[in-house]
């Protein structure tokens, strides 16, 4: 199990960097302008959209996409379900008159609902900062765009 989520984030993380990777934008010199200033343009373009924008792709890069850290994950949620899994079947077992049993099988049943709903909301909240990470790299990548569009260049 754990070896299955190490691989979903390792893939998640994957995911997050080639498609921040996919949008940036392809500059081409439209006016003759020459690698060593092309080089020039780039590098101080880079400058202004990270002064402007105040994001660093670079330390954005860096940034570790949201991992689940084990059991603790959600134990709010589990206890939650077992608390509430263990009223309702003490009251259903009281009408078949085990309350005990109904009890402890409801509190089994709760904690496996509420860990479903644990991860449920850890998947959430990944997906957020992954949209989070990818519109933090488009206003970036807008930003120098612009930039190098007002150099002369052309930005697909």
């Amino acid at each position: 199990m754990r070896n299955s989520i190490r691989i979903s984030l390792g893939m998640a993380a994957l995911c997050v960097a080639v498609s921040a990777m996919a949008q940036q934008p392809v500059v081409y010199p439209a006016k003759g302008q020459s690698a060593k200033q092309q080089g020039r343009d780039d590098g101080e373009c880079h400058v202004w959209a990270k002064q402007t924008t105040g994001i660093d792709p670079a330390a954005l890069a860096q940034t570790p996409p949201p991992q689940k850290t084990g059991p603790a994950v959600g134990g709010g949620e589990r206890v939650g379900g077992a608390l509430a899994g263990a009223a309702g079947g003490a009251i259903i077992g009281s009408v078949t008159g085990n309350a005990g049993q109904g009890a402890a099988i409801g509190a089994v049943v709760g904690t496996m609902v509420g860990g479903h709903r644990a991860r449920k909301n850890q998947e959430a909240q990944n997906q957020q900062a992954q949209t989070q990470h990818q519109q933090q790299m488009n206003t970036f990548y807008r930003a120098y765009g612009a930039c190098m569009e007002g150099r002369g260049y052309t930005i697909k």
